[in-house]
């Protein structure tokens, strides 16, 4: 009996002395190493401050400026995100208006009274700004209006601004965009994407441009199965013109529209009426540019009670339709949006 209750006093002083080396041993690991101590600790010190102040664990984003962009005379450096915007472009103004802004100077190719900033197309984008004011009209950039509005960057373009960058530069920031490379008349996309590079909008003008694309792509299926030509002026005051297939590539390719047989159409013209009957389409849209102001006479008025005008086949199947020229035959984005919409509307 003596010898078994020695036995387990052993016993009991053996796993006494293990589990004492053991804490020890644990005890030794955490207090030798006081880098790996404070790495725990700033760990859990951060990780506090982050549920206190409900911050991610994602990385914050790198600051989008300064900047450097490419443009016609090189590159330049956008030091900070530009608040006040003017683009001197009278062909840009569609194309900024897209973006996330507030305050914007714009140069018009027309008089702001016969502009589009007051149709209900651009009314979602006139309306988000808290300023817009106009640096120019008819297409001549009007210098003092410029500097007074103070702009922390101004926007131009290699052709249409030539005579006027040295101007420019001295009262702001500017970006000179080459436009053979940027062609704003026949590609507003890659406008619309210099813009976003410049504006760091990248985000804003890839989801305008995908957005558009499947509108037209939409629309394209719609009208797969209209049948006969369709042609497009633009009307004017004392002149109509002819639009041709190469500069309305989005509805005759991205709608799939068919245009009438004659060598005119590929660039388009000046035309008659006389003219306009020997091309005699199916589907004649007229494109008024006093269509938000009637006070402008426009040259088809005269045509109404007209032998050749009652003969068109268009005419007598009442299949000629009135559009905002201006904004539909324009070559900007809202513009063009407008028109996809009209047409689709008008052949459906």
């Amino acid at each position: 009996m003596r010898n078994r209750i020695s036995s387990f006093a052993a016993l009991t002083a053996i796993l006494c002395l293990v589990l004492l080396i053991g804490a020890c041993s644990g005890t030794t690991s955490s207090t030798n190493n006081p880098a790996q101590h404070n790495d725990n600790a700033q760990s859990a010190q951060t990780g506090e401050q982050r549920q206190e102040t409900g911050q991610s664990e994602e990385a914050v984003p790198a600051s989008k400026f300064p900047r450097t962009i490419k443009d016609a005379n090189g590159e330049v450096t956008i030091e900070e995100e530009p608040e006040r915007i003017a683009v001197v472009h009278w062909g840009y103004a569609d194309s900024l208006l897209l973006f996330d802004l507030k305050s914007v100077a714009l140069a018009l190719p027309f008089t702001e009274k016969q502009s589009v900033l007051h149709t209900e197309s651009y009314k979602p984008y006139v309306d988000k700004l808290e300023e817009l004011v106009i640096v120019g009209e008819n297409t001549t950039v009007n210098l003092e209006a410029l500097l007074a509005y103070g702009p922390d960057l101004i926007i131009a373009g290699n052709s249409v601004n030539k005579e006027i960058t040295g101007e420019l530069s001295r009262i702001a920031t500017t970006v000179v965009i080459d436009e053979e490379e940027t062609n704003v008349w026949n590609d507003w996309p890659s406008l619309v994407t210099k813009f976003g590079e410049i504006l760091g909008q990248e985000d804003v003008a890839e989801r305008y441009i995908a957005e558009f694309r499947e509108k037209v792509k939409d629309a394209k299926e719609k009208l797969a199965g209209l049948e006969g030509t369709v042609a497009f002026v633009q009307v004017r005051e004392k002149e109509v013109w002819l639009q041709g297939t190469d500069y309305l590539k989005t509805y005759y390719d991205g709608l799939g529209l068919k245009a009438p047989d004659a060598d005119i159409m590929k660039e388009g013209a000046q035309i008659t009426l006389e003219g306009l009957s020997t091309l005699d389409p199916d589907h004649l849209f007229l494109g008024y540019f006093n269509y938000s102001d009637k006070s402008i006479p426009a040259l088809t008025d005269e045509w109404d009670d007209t032998a050749v005008w009652s003969k068109l086949k268009s005419v007598r199947n009442n299949h000629v339709y009135s559009i905002n020229g201006e904004l539909a035959l324009g070559y900007g984005p809202i513009g063009q949006t407008y028109g996809v919409e009209s047409v689709l509307k008008a052949l459906k």
